[in-house]
């Protein structure tokens, strides 16, 4: 076996379009529910964790603000990740800006459906 034959042979088997097979896209509803769930009991968890983590470290009358401000933060993070974040990571549009960071197409969670799965 040559070289370029044992190159041509290994590329070609590892391409995942040829590999891929046409999967119908179904929602599973104890999947959806177990997904809702566990993000649910990770925000749970972190929140309050993070929270009183950076308020250990403050004096007793900054406590309060540090909360506020660990909340706040979850809050920004998600609206962002609403807006462009979703679309930096999954978005499929023609002017993206490489193969790492996806385009602007799925902005504000635009196009984005039920029957929609990246």
């Amino acid at each position: 076996m040559s070289v370029a034959t044992a190159v041509t042979t290994t590329t070609g088997s590892a391409a995942p379009h040829l590999l891929a097979h046409q999967a119908t896209l179904a929602l599973n509803s104890g999947d959806t529910a177990w997904m809702i769930v566990a993000t649910a009991l990770v925000l749970f968890m972190t929140l309050p964790g993070v929270a009183l983590f950076y308020g250990g470290m403050v004096r007793k009358k900054n406590l309060l603000s540090t909360l506020a401000q660990s909340v706040a933060v979850t809050v920004v993070a998600s609206i962002i990740w609403i807006l462009i974040g979703y679309s930096l990571s999954f978005g499929v549009a023609a002017g993206k800006a490489n193969d790492f960071i996806g385009g602007f197409d799925a902005a504000l969670l635009h196009g984005v459906r039920l029957d929609t799965a990246y």
